[in-house]
């Protein structure tokens, strides 16, 4: 093979998720965010006198350098890690229908604490076709007192920088995926165009949505999304954001939310936004309510729509709020689903 990135799709995955791409190949070199070390959400992280600097070798964030990046087919694709979240959990947010023991125990049964979890925030960066497409945003200077936000400064360290994205596509419109659209008042992808889901936006700009109980998040869309409406292109069920990605319904979680297929059949990854969202629970108890889904029977419905096809497809997935760098596939589990993490099993298949 003459380009060193043109690899097939499963040893392609698994240079990904093996951490082969933080050495920089095809991107330069892999450099970590220049900030004094810190534990996740200790409230040091990057803010507007940091994230210019040089990007530096000791960032003891975990997951540093924070991005990684793989090829599927003609697209080639830069999962960027904003930051993580430890706290108390997984119960009541994920099984809200459950006790806390029923929660805790599948959770003990999967060899993780009963009590407490991580979340993950994976913004994707896909290369297709001569665009740049950023699939949602993080958290944007807002976060970054609490240690998220790091997508501007990490991108850049995997070679992108703002002006490179020519399209914005939003899977949904919750806070930790659309308030890294604007820095410091300003547009924070200058060049972008912006792609979101039409039934999506419809919510969100409604007077059921600006007066009720989900005002609050009503007027992050105002304030970061509405702005750019003369540049935005509103997308259904089908409809594509560039070339060879295709945008797909998931609704529940949001009442628009959508996930975006790129490639087809042995060169397909999904990229699934808040479908899956925790990756035990999503998976092995697929119909337990989630505390932010807005329409829960709905998400749980598209939570085993989607499973149930992944599982007979074989087809990659990306999850936003998966164990870094949330890559894996779905398998068939009796009548639940596991999430496979993709470690070294595509090398040992060849």
């Amino acid at each position: 093979m003459s380009d060193p990135l043109s690899l097939n799709r499963r040893n392609a995955l698994f240079l990904a998720a093996g951490g082969l791409a933080a050495t920089g190949l095809g991107a330069g070199t892999a450099r970590a965010q220049g900030t004094a070390p810190a534990e996740a959400g200790s409230g040091s992280g990057s803010g507007s006198g940091t994230e210019g600097e040089a990007m530096g070798v000791d960032d003891t964030r975990p997951f540093a350098p924070g991005w990684r990046r793989f090829q599927i087919g003609e697209a080639r694709i830069t999962v960027v890690l904003d930051g993580v979240r430890p706290g108390e959990g997984p119960f009541p947010t994920f099984g809200e229908d459950q006790t806390q023991e029923a929660v805790g125990a599948l959770m003990a049964r999967n060899g993780l604490p009963r009590e407490r979890f991580v979340n993950f925030f994976n913004v994707v960066i896909v290369e297709l076709g001569g665009q740049t497409v950023l699939v949602d945003t993080g958290f944007g200077e807002g976060g970054r007192a609490n240690g998220m936000g790091l997508l501007r400064a990490r991108m850049e360290a995997a070679g992108f920088s703002p002006g490179d994205i020519d399209v914005v596509a939003l899977t949904h419109l919750h806070g930790d995926h659309i308030n890294g659209l604007r820095e410091a008042g300003e547009p924070a992808f200058p060049n972008a165009r912006y792609a979101v889901g039409r039934e999506e936006m419809a919510f969100w700009t409604s007077d059921e949505a600006r007066n009720g109980p989900r005002a609050e998040n009503a007027r992050a869309v105002a304030d970061n999304v509405a702005p750019f409406e003369a540049r935005t292109t509103l997308l259904a069920d089908g409809e594509e954001v560039v070339p060879g990605m295709v945008a797909r319904a998931a609704f529940g979680h949001t009442p628009g939310q959508l996930a975006f297929a790129i490639g087809s059949g042995e060169t397909q990854v999904v990229l699934t936004a808040d479908i899956f969202s925790q990756f035990v629970i999503s998976f092995q108890r697929p119909d337990w309510h989630v505390r932010f889904d807005q329409d829960k029977t709905a998400a749980a419905e598209t939570r085993r729509r989607f499973a149930s096809e992944l599982a007979d497809s074989g087809a990659a997935i990306i999850g936003y709020h998966l164990p870094f760098p949330g890559l894996g596939y779905v398998e068939a589990d009796g009548e639940a689903f596991r999430f496979v993490p993709e470690t070294y099993q595509s090398l040992a298949r060849g």
